[in-house]
């Protein structure tokens, strides 16, 4: 079965780039411009993984990151961030992100943390001898 991936961006370019590279890594990719969406993506089809914009108008992701885990704790969310605003990235940790990037992030280093995180090859087993 495929993993599911949750993009969540009020930049259109940045859904659509991130889309189309974690589409062609394998993934069944859903978008959401805004906090509503997302959780109501979240609700439907509950995503392994959730890429979560801090900044996010009219729900900040700190805030779309506390309903996500109270919906479904296992979900894992990786924030995205354009500030280098430490304590917002240490109450996203507590609250339960597994990690942050930074914009402009490098997309080969976001590939192969979402690829870590869930477990990279198609079915679900380890690749290797």
């Amino acid at each position: 079965m495929k993993k599911k991936l949750l993009i969540v961006d009020d930049q259109n370019g940045i859904r659509i780039l991130l889309m189309e590279v974690f589409s062609s890594e394998g993934y069944e990719t859903y978008q959401a411009s805004n906090g509503k969406l997302a959780l109501e993506i979240v609700k439907s089809v509950s995503p392994d993984l959730v890429l979560l914009d801090m900044k996010i108008p009219g729900m900040d992701g700190l805030d779309i990151l506390k309903h996500i885990k109270q919906i479904d704790p296992s979900i894992k969310v990786i924030m995205m961030t354009a500030y280098g605003e430490l304590d917002m990235i240490k109450e996203a940790t507590d609250l339960g992100a597994i990690m942050h990037f930074t914009k402009p992030f490098d997309i080969d280093e976001l590939r192969t943390a979402v690829n870590d995180k869930l477990g990279s090859s198609e079915n679900g087993y380890a690749v290797g001898s």
